[in-house]
């Protein structure tokens, strides 16, 4: 396989990872879910991510759902998988996605350990040489990187992209200006769309939407809004979408994913309300005022043709 060292812009998809009620993977919602997103518009997918609940899923788990992600896109949009936690397992990861045929891989933190800078480094590049993939390096939690690191890990031709989750706005100036376009730049934080104005600026093309799991015409509308310098309804969806679905999202530890579950359920995909501890489903109050503020926008920003 030829790898085309360019990581995936615009929209990102991140499909959940669906349990039915004996918590087991149930794969014709997963299926459903990948369909959704590429009809909806993202540019790849990203499979058994942070949204995918990745720190939950056991090997077998892990193998069925990047196999089953690649079938499902048939090569219509690149599929990147998320590895991490121990380096062995990182390790493991990366080469059975590789073997499966995606595309790339999300470098996700390492497990519990605040390493300092040689040891990102090593932890890192011992996953890129792992295999022939792209990676796309994340900036969060116990993974926070500075300048030299990047500057030494984009020496290898495997990393394409630079995804953050952190939101220091001058380190993201800093890095966008010395190492310019040589990276993609991702918008990783929780419910990107909120500090996307913010990061488009500075070179940020790319972010992952949570909300594309359930209304990513609304998503693509914003995107394009921004892109398009289109104010006055970049305006009304943070009033009348983005910042109450932020505001919900802010009320417990976990929401960034049992949140993306629950509009899902709201709108009729197979996915259900069920998450694996320590996550916890999205409480009934919650769901009812998610529920609300999907209802009032597909009437007032239905689905285009």
């Amino acid at each position: 396989m030829t790898i085309t060292r360019k990581a995936p812009t615009g929209i990102l998809g991140f499909p959940v990872a669906p349990f039915d009620q004996q918590e087991n993977i149930n794969m014709k919602a997963l299926e459903q879910n990948i369909a959704f997103l590429i009809d909806g518009g993202v540019s790849s997918i990203f499979v058994a991510c942070g949204a995918g609940e990745f720190q939950s899923l056991n090997k077998s788990e892990y193998r069925t759902m990047v196999e089953a992600a690649v079938s499902a896109v048939g090569g219509k949009v690149p599929v990147y998988t998320g590895v991490g936690g121990n380096i062995s397992d990182a390790v493991e990861l990366a080469q059975t996605s590789a073997q499966l045929g995606a595309d790339g891989y999300l470098i996700l933190p390492p497990y519990l350990i605040h390493g300092e800078q040689e040891g990102l480094f090593n932890y890192s590049k011992t996953i890129i040489e792992s295999t022939n993939l792209n990676a796309i390096v994340y900036h969060r939690a116990n993974a926070l990187f500075t300048l030299d690191t990047v500057k030494q890990l984009v020496e290898f031709p495997q990393v394409v992209g630079f995804k953050d989750g952190h939101g220091d706005m001058d380190f993201n100036i800093e890095l966008t200006q010395t190492i310019g376009d040589r990276l993609e730049w991702t918008n990783g934080m929780p419910l990107a769309e909120v500090t996307m104005p913010a990061y488009l600026p500075l070179g940020f093309k790319t972010y992952s939407s949570a909300i594309s799991n359930y209304i990513p015409h609304v998503s693509r509308r914003f995107f394009h809004a921004l892109l398009e310098n289109d104010q006055k309804t970049v305006k009304e969806l943070y009033r009348d979408v983005i910042l109450p679905i932020n505001t919900i999202r802010k009320q417990r530890k976990g929401y960034a994913v049992s949140l993306i579950k629950a509009g899902m359920d709201v709108v009729g995909l197979p996915v259900g309300n069920t998450v694996r501890p320590p996550i916890i489903p999205v409480e009934k109050e919650h769901y009812k005022q998610l529920e609300v503020i999907i209802e009032n926008t597909l009437t007032k920003y239905p689905k285009q043709g």
